[in-house]
């Protein structure tokens, strides 16, 4: 009996620390936004907030805006103190991390520039990034925000004043690695989603010619994401090789893939993502691989469990332009967390 009211004091006290943790996740997003908000003129402020139940929080795409007209306030409209406002709102949803990373894609627009020249077909500007706030920061029934333009694509829904949702969450990489200097832009050699490529490639190193067999479920990879922008996305098949059929240290490197991911939002919002995911069941989780295995060639990989996906894809650009994006297939746009509060709270 002891040793259960042990165990049960453990638990109580992770799940006390997981809610206290999203209620200060959730209060400094909310802090933030409403700084950002107040520094608006009524034009930009037009411009950038929403209601939270209006059509454009649940529109996303991760193409560049002249294929995919954006609402919200750019970077380029804001002043530099609103700047440094609204660079502050974006910490408070990413790790840092997954701010570096953020801002490193934003920079890789310089890069375009130079190595595409006259012959590019899209002006790239790496201030032509949308932020947006949906509903009033800090209401407590459901409020969020956004940062999104091309290759970013993140936000973040609170709801009942604490619990707090990050997907689709997307990050792209033109290109993955950069292979000219251009000066006051990213060096040569940078990858900006290098850890997540190494993090999948070191999995698939690991693997036996047995596993392998299994992980690898096709010859050529495809061409971009798998789900792209569907709206609602279900698991998909083939799933690859579980977790169950792998090592100790193999199942080590696939949590490592997950971590790569989850580990870009913020520490309070990744350990939710984790906490997830083990109720869900570790077992369950499996790894595909498609497409060429030497580095530099078209590649893809996925990693699914029962609660989420996480697609990888570098094929475009002779295998050096990546996508990747993280999969709720319950939670996106807090879908999950809206009809939980909904059902507690009295309508």
């Amino acid at each position: 009996m002891k040793r259960f009211a042990l165990a049960a004091v453990i638990i109580l006290l992770g799940i006390g620390g997981l809610t206290i943790a999203s209620q200060r996740s959730a209060s400094a997003m909310a802090g933030a936004a409403g700084k950002w908000v107040e520094s608006l003129t009524p034009d930009q402020k037009a411009q950038a907030t929403f209601a939270f139940d209006s059509e454009e929080r649940l529109r996303w795409h991760f193409i560049p805006n002249e294929m995919h007209p954006r609402k919200g306030l750019t970077v380029k409209q804001m002043t530099e103190p609103q700047r440094a406002l609204a660079h502050a709102l974006l910490k408070t949803g990413l790790s840092a991390r997954g701010y570096l990373t953020a801002t490193a894609i934003m920079e890789l627009e310089k890069v375009l520039v130079v190595t595409e020249g006259e012959a590019r077909r899209f002006p790239r500007d790496h201030e032509a990034y949308f932020f947006s706030v949906f509903g009033t920061p800090g209401d407590k029934a459901a409020w969020g925000w956004r940062l999104e333009g091309h290759h970013i694509s993140v936000r973040f829904d609170v709801v009942g004043g604490a619990m707090t949702a990050s997907s689709p969450a997307f990050f792209g990489s033109n290109p993955a690695e950069v292979r000219t200097d251009v000066p006051g832009a990213a060096p040569k050699g940078t990858r900006v989603l290098g850890f997540e490529e190494d993090a999948g490639r070191a999995l698939l190193d690991s693997l036996d010619e047995t596993q392998r067999t299994t992980a690898i479920i096709l010859p050529v990879a495809p061409t971009d994401i798998v789900t792209m922008i569907v709206p609602k996305i279900e698991p998909l098949t083939p799933v690859g090789i579980k977790a169950t059929a792998l090592t100790k240290p193999q199942r080590q490197k696939l949590m490592d893939i997950v971590d790569a991911y989850s580990g870009l939002a913020a520490p309070d919002v990744a350990a939710e993502r984790m906490d997830r995911i083990k109720k869900a069941g570790l077992d369950n989780i499996t790894f595909a691989w498609a497409g060429e295995t030497a580095k530099g060639k078209k590649h893809y990989y996925r990693v699914q469990g029962p609660t989420f996906l996480i697609e990888y894809d570098n094929t475009q650009n002779d295998g050096n332009h990546v996508h990747s994006v993280w999969r709720d297939f319950n939670g996106d746009w807090g879908a999950d967390l809206l009809r939980q509060h909904l059902k507690s709270q009295p309508h």
